[in-house]
């Protein structure tokens, strides 16, 4: 499958979205005090729902709400606390937004409330390594699955693709072993997650293409990371023009999905991306369209 063909991600509740023919935007929406660059800007309901209905005006069409930080010394809560946080925020939107709604979450519990309260999809930072029930979770639901790699809390292999293939290949294994149809699956090669150096994030960058070697959609999430603050000397508020930049250019690498902070930013950026595609096929066809009297010769 070509990364531009069109595909379709098939979510819990009957539900799904059109991928790869243009990009979509999936806001991150998170309900915590700690996140490292929007911690405590939306840890009330009211301002979590707020937030997210503004991502869905400003042209987000996924909203991932998270319950408990992923920066890398950020401190684990509860289950109890982390479900708090997030459920009456799901089932809220549930009741205001027709945006499909993701849960980030690597515990299988809070995945299951999250889908009972109107989530559709899960989206795993340990890529259903963690907790494999989540894979059978998605199986007996009919959730989207998002699989991220992450170097955390194990010895990576040399190579960076090597590493992503090696990690996500045991994801889809633990994946098919419980039932989950591929078109429930998108992967992220989870930037900034135990990639140590700028260096490591941007040689993932380069070598994104090759990730289309699994023929599954592809989820990119650079959005304030520490390596584009290293690259631009800004604070995490100030790395959204950054992103915006990443997003384009792993659009052209065909990325599906973008999970940012700042949505209005990314759309525009993702605008240009996919206007530059369109204008990329249509040249495509003209040279090799023999009835088109305007086709170069």
């Amino acid at each position: 499958m070509n990364q531009f063909d069109s595909s379709f991600w098939r979510v819990a509740h009957g539900r799904e979205i059109e991928l790869n023919k243009r990009a979509v935007i999936m806001a991150i929406v998170n309900v915590t005090p700690d996140s490292f660059s929007d911690g405590g800007l939306y840890d009330t309901v009211d301002r979590a729902v707020e937030h997210a209905l503004q991502a869905v005006a400003d042209g987000a069409e996924i909203l991932d709400i998270g319950g408990e930080s992923t920066r890398p010394d950020a401190a684990s809560v509860s289950p109890a606390e982390e479900q708090a946080r997030v459920l009456p925020v799901i089932e809220a939107l549930s009741r205001r937004t027709e945006a499909l709604i993701s849960i980030d979450t690597y515990r299988a519990e809070a995945a299951r409330r999250a889908i009972n309260a109107g989530a559709h999809i899960v989206n795993d930072v340990f890529g259903l390594q963690k907790e494999p029930e989540i894979a059978a979770l998605s199986a007996e639901t009919g959730a989207g699955l998002c699989i991220m790699h992450t170097g955390r809390d194990r010895q990576k292999l040399a190579d960076i693709i090597e590493d992503q293939v090696f990690f996500l290949e045991r994801s889809l294994e633990i994946a098919s072993a419980a039932g989950v149809l591929r078109d429930r699956i998108v992967l992220d090669p989870g930037f900034g997650f135990a990639k140590e150096t700028p260096g490591e994030n941007l040689e993932l960058m380069v070598r994104f293409e090759e990730l289309h070697r699994f023929g599954l959609p592809l989820l990119a999430g650079t959005s304030r990371k520490r390596f584009l603050g290293a690259v631009t000397g800004r604070e995490p508020a100030e790395r959204d023009a950054a992103t915006a930049a990443t997003s384009a250019l792993l659009r052209l690498q065909g990325a599906a999905v973008f999970r940012v902070h700042n949505v209005a930013i990314n759309r525009d950026a993702l605008a240009v991306a996919d206007a530059m595609l369109a204008a990329r096929n249509d040249a495509s066809k003209a040279r090799h369209d023999p009835w088109d009297p305007n086709a170069a010769l």
